[in-house]
């Protein structure tokens, strides 16, 4: 979604900054800027840096709530039955840039939830100090990652819902960059 977010938002004529981890994808419009990035850690950093100077964001990746406390420079070979992992929470990039927020920027979420969808996307809104929402139903069949088509519902901080039906992701982004310019009327 990410990736069709930018390049719907770059025939529209906007500067994108596209801060992306590895994936399997290319950007084809010849004004976004990719930021490439590996771990949480660094598209954290690299967030904080171009948010300071940009209109908006839309934060549309997957970012992993938690990440290994330890990384092992080698491979850890078997031997052992009770293996343990220890993980620590990954630094809430939506959080921190809803605390900086400056008036006249727009933020706006995803949501992938499996129960308790609505209340837990109200909740992120809040918490996180967010404009909008789009929330991912996982359940909703061809929905979700994998697949080339998305079912969203975008929420707003005054808790309008507006749903869209089952279609390409291409066109999903282009109602988010649609629900988007709105506010910048």
């Amino acid at each position: 979604m990410g990736y069709a977010i930018a390049e719907s938002l770059a025939r529209e004529g906007a500067d994108v900054v596209l801060v992306s981890g590895p994936v399997n994808m290319k950007v084809y419009h010849p004004d976004i800027v990719l930021v490439k990035v590996r771990s949480a850690s660094e598209m954290y950093k690299e967030c904080i840096k171009v948010f300071a100077d940009c209109d908006g964001a839309i934060l549309a990746a997957a970012v992993a709530d938690f990440t290994p406390a330890r990384v092992s420079g080698t491979k850890i070979k078997r031997g052992s039955d009770n293996l343990r992992i220890e993980l620590e929470p990954t630094e809430d990039i939506a959080a921190e840039l809803g605390r900086q927020k400056k008036k006249g920027q727009v933020l706006a979420g995803f949501a992938l939830e499996t129960d308790n969808e609505k209340e837990n996307a109200l909740r992120k809104i809040e918490n996180k100090n967010l404009d909008f929402i789009v929330l991912n139903k996982l359940k909703e069949e061809g929905s979700g990652f994998g697949v080339e088509t998305n079912k969203v519902t975008i929420i707003n901080s005054c808790k309008f819902f507006t749903k869209y039906e089952l279609k390409p992701k291409t066109e999903v982004a282009e109602d988010i960059v649609n629900y988007l310019a709105e506010y910048y009327k």
